[in-house]
């Protein structure tokens, strides 16, 4: 994992917040990326980066409101994970968010949708993969997170 402008220089990881969030049924809000941006259509947990002098649910605020039109009232980091994209070396900082307000809106031209596991969307951006694994750990779910996977 070097930097290409200098190939001895290890890439400078971009700090990200994202967001889990779980409906009352247990359902969980996938979203597409928007056109123009690396992996466009497929689809991720919202989030986004986090700003210098940023917490991680300072961001994760920030970031679904401009995205998605909500509030959230709160986030704790779950877990965190890493993912080497071609485009970024990113370190995901995964938030649990049950309690929101507001009106979904897709600010940036995305879809979103409610989904159970195993997911019947695809394509999932990679860095969620293990995430989606533990989440169908906690809820005993044997077999695969996407459906016909």
């Amino acid at each position: 994992m070097t930097d290409a402008a200098n190939p001895s220089a290890p890439r400078k990881h971009t700090e990200v917040a994202v967001g889990v969030l779980i409906g009352q049924d247990g359902a969980l809000l996938l979203s597409t990326r928007p056109e123009g941006k690396p992996y466009a259509g497929y689809w991720e947990f919202p989030g986004g980066k986090i700003e210098a002098g940023e917490t991680v649910e300072v961001a994760l605020r920030r970031e679904l409101q401009e995205e998605l039109g909500i509030t959230i009232d709160g986030a704790e980091v779950w877990r965190v994970t890493e993912h080497d994209y071609p485009h970024a070396l990113v370190r995901l900082h995964w938030c649990k968010v049950f309690s929101w307000s507001g009106e979904f809106e897709m600010r940036e031209g995305q879809t979103m949708c409610w989904q159970q596991l195993p997911l019947t969307v695809t394509p999932v951006l990679p860095g969620a993969m293990p995430v989606l694994q533990w989440l169908a750990e906690e809820r005993g779910i044997v077999g695969p997170v996407l459906a016909g996977g």
